[in-house]
């Protein structure tokens, strides 16, 4: 089988509503924590994609059970002391940085040495912005020089700390979180904007978790041991997995797309805020609180006058995994667009900023770059007439995904390689993007 894809042509005007795969944040912060819970958890529409499966693989290796049925997943937990950790066990998360960040929290009172591995391009990213603070609740933890394999062994000593979160990573925090609910007494975290997803679910679970919000930054106590039941969740559409199909409305012609039931959490919209400044027209229909999360169905057109933007870097957390698809609109807008301090992207599945400031350049995009701020001189009338290959982006997802959306909306003759790295986040993206009228080979 073909490891990539051949698109030849520019996708043709569609007027059409999808329904995207379940959000992976929600999905594997589910997966955790229903096997922390006492008793039966069912979780319907889970993503089903290689991330989500290695987090359902490696609670099973922990000693919980799941199964199926139909499109509920049924994981049975025996709360805070379930997991089996009396032997030394190996977990493999894959590509996994949200798994691998977040289980490393539930490690903290295991029994024995517990080592976390990941595939090539997740043991390059760096695991002390984890580590570091973990360490201070007393647990034994070492890396290969701050890079997986990471091994832990957990303490029936536990003890609360403070714990100031400066980057903006929803996983360092959610993994303090997830080790201040085994440990007795109060951690206090002050934590950069991120998405919160993981404070509602605990919300939601009825635990101890308290949240004062600020311009900057959250301040979250949590206090530790207290058990919970399990539940019931239905997993949202995914913003990062629909953002590829906006980008792909607006720059189509005379289109128009409705994306139904996707979570917009108001720390995961940045991208639809900073598309809506450059001129797009994005509506939220029909929106719900869902056990905290607000979900909507998601309205977008073509646009025909896009305009570049000075985005606040204020809005840098809330889009960072949807800048590939921001640098294209903005390549295609009249004006310069600036983006500053995006050094966080290159900290991803692959050095994405770096990617991105070659990709544009590449397709004849006029790009200013000084460290981790870049100016993108737009070009409305933007065309691709050459040949184009796409390889060696180190199989990340939205790096070919990205790509397909350029060769569908720009023109010219594409082949994208490593089309199985979409088997991470989004297995149905190329099935989807068919329907619409699509033509990939």
């Amino acid at each position: 089988m073909k490891k990539y894809v051949e698109i030849n042509e520019k996708i043709k005007r569609f007027n059409n509503s999808i329904i995207v795969s379940g959000d992976k944040s929600i999905s594997i912060r589910c997966v955790l924590l229903a096997s922390q819970g006492i008793g039966t958890s069912k979780i319907y529409n889970l993503l089903e994609s290689e991330d989500v499966i290695n987090s359902l693989k490696s609670i099973k290796k922990l000693g919980i059970d799941y199964v199926k049925l139909k499109n509920c997943y049924i994981i049975k937990g025996f709360g805070f002391d379930g997991y089996k950790t009396d032997r030394k066990l190996n977990i493999y998360s894959g590509n996994s940085g949200t798994f691998a960040r977040l289980v490393l929290g539930l490690l903290v009172n295991s029994k024995n040495q517990i080592t976390i591995k990941g595939d090539k391009s997740l043991s390059k990213r760096d695991f002390s912005r984890v580590t570091d603070p973990l360490k201070q609740f007393g647990v034994n933890i070492s890396s290969n020089r701050n890079y997986l394999p990471v091994k832990i062994s957990g303490t029936d000593f536990l003890r609360p700390i403070k714990y100031f979160e400066k980057i903006g990573s929803a996983q360092c925090k959610s993994a303090v979180i997830f080790a201040a609910l085994k440990t007795p007494g109060l951690t206090k975290i002050k934590a950069k904007k991120s998405r919160n997803h993981t404070e509602l679910l605990l919300k939601e679970l009825g635990l101890p978790i308290k949240i004062l919000r600020k311009k900057v930054y959250d301040y979250i106590e949590v206090n530790g041991q207290y058990n919970f039941k399990g539940f019931n969740y239905i997993v949202p559409g995914d913003i990062s997995s629909s953002s590829f199909f906006i980008v792909l409305t607006l720059l189509s012609l005379n289109s128009r797309l409705i994306i139904k039931n996707v979570n917009i959490n108001e720390s995961r919209i940045g991208i639809i805020t900073i598309l809506n400044r450059m001129n797009a027209n994005i509506l939220l229909k029909n929106k719900k609180n869902y056990k905290g999360e607000i979900t909507s169905d998601i309205y977008v057109k073509s646009a025909n006058n896009l305009k570049g933007i000075k985005c606040p870097k204020s809005l840098n957390s809330s889009a960072i995994d949807e800048f590939l698809v921001i640098f294209l609109v903005a390549a295609k807008a009249k004006g310069i667009s600036t983006f500053k301090d995006l050094g966080e992207l290159n900290k991803k599945e692959s050095p994405r900023l770096d990617i991105a400031v070659n990709f544009l350049k590449r397709i004849g995009v006029k790009i200013i770059r000084s460290k981790n701020d870049i100016k993108i001189i737009g070009n409305p009338k933007l065309e691709i007439n050459n040949k184009m290959i796409m390889k060696n982006f180190k199989k990340d997802h939205r790096v070919f995904m990205m790509s397909c959306v350029a060769a569908l909306t720009l023109g010219g003759k594409w082949k994208i390689f490593d089309k199985n790295s979409i088997n991470s986040s989004f297995p149905e993206f190329l099935t989807i993007i068919k329907k619409l009228g699509a033509k990939i080979n």
